[in-house]
């Protein structure tokens, strides 16, 4: 496929060049250096597969790295770099099977008359700002999560709730980290590139960043909540266990008393001769006691209480 490119040559012809490379080797590397004159020390973090986003400014061309984010489940959280080299007249796009940049390019193509009026770098600035959309729907898919972890905290706390909510803030923090990243690289353009026309496709990006990053830290004061709300519960369940096992021990505490003081607890049950004339007045007055205290604390509202 490289070996079809013209290299300079196309662009000396007034052609606007983009080339996107999926998981190249070496040696297609190595081609595209020499017929791009690409610089060697951005050449050099693509074959490193260096991840963290960044822009080097050249004499004659730029290479940024810029993260695509996607969950392979909500709890892995997966990163895949994009490379980006740009000079005057071509785009060079390098990346993994995993990102499939050729269909939003097509797209963007397409639907975008001005970016096809526009210079490379107006292509190159629309590739960011449709990656960043795409931080966008991670981000609703960590909301929607949000929201069910905080009603199961409410309604049925348990460890794996609460590991969940550990886990669902990392993830949140790990987003938060990456979206600054992302904004470092936007605003970097910004500020050294603002006087092109074409910055203008970036103005819009960096708002929206900023507002993720203001989402991310909102989801994880809900996060924080959520996790008090969880101890709240864990709480209130030990109070009724509590409360249980004092009524139970307020009920059997007399009544064992009572035997204790009688000496019935070796009475043998299966011959009825053996009981004591007053078993019957025994266990009466244990009902009595029972029913008395269940009766107080009926009042009191401490059992049979209807929850509002």
């Amino acid at each position: 496929m490289i070996d079809e490119v013209n290299g300079i040559g196309d662009i000396k012809k007034g052609y606007k060049i983009w080339i996107d490379i999926v998981s190249p080797t070496s040696t297609e590397i190595a081609k595209l250096k020499q017929l791009f004159n690409l610089e060697s020390k951005g050449v050099e973090k693509v074959e490193k597969q260096i991840k963290k986003p960044q822009v080097i400014l050249f004499k004659n061309q730029k290479f940024s790295i810029f993260l695509s984010l996607k969950f392979a489940t909500i709890k892995n959280l997966e990163t895949f770099s994009v490379y980006f080299f740009v000079g005057d007249g071509w785009l060079i796009t390098i990346h993994s099977e995993d990102v499939d940049l050729l269909v939003k390019g097509r797209i963007l193509l397409s639907e975008g008359e001005k970016i096809v009026a526009s210079s490379i770098d107006g292509l190159y600035y629309s590739f960011l700002s449709s990656i960043v959309q795409t931080y966008e729907q991670i981000l609703t898919a960590m909301e929607l999560e949000v929201i069910e972890i905080e009603k199961r905290a409410q309604h049925h706390p348990s460890k794996k709730v609460l590991k969940n909510i550990d886990l669902i803030s990392k993830q949140v923090i790990s987003l938060r980290r990456h979206f600054w990243q992302a904004r470092h690289v936007i605003n970097y353009h910004n500020y050294m590139e603002e006087d092109q026309d074409d910055i203008k496709y970036l103005k819009i990006v960096y708002d929206d960043i900023n507002q993720l990053i203001e989402m991310a830290e909102s989801y994880q004061d809900t996060i924080n909540s959520t996790r008090e709300t969880f101890s709240s519960s864990i709480s209130m369940q030990t109070n009724d266990v509590m409360k249980i096992l004092t009524i139970f021990s307020t009920i059997v505490l007399p009544l064992s008393l009572l035997t204790s003081i009688l000496s019935l607890q070796g009475l043998d049950l299966n011959n009825f001769t053996t009981l004591p004339k007053y078993i019957y007045y025994l266990i009466l007055i244990m009902i009595i006691i029972v029913g008395v205290t269940l009766g107080i604390f009926w009042k009191k509202q401490w059992i049979f209480k209807k929850d509002l």
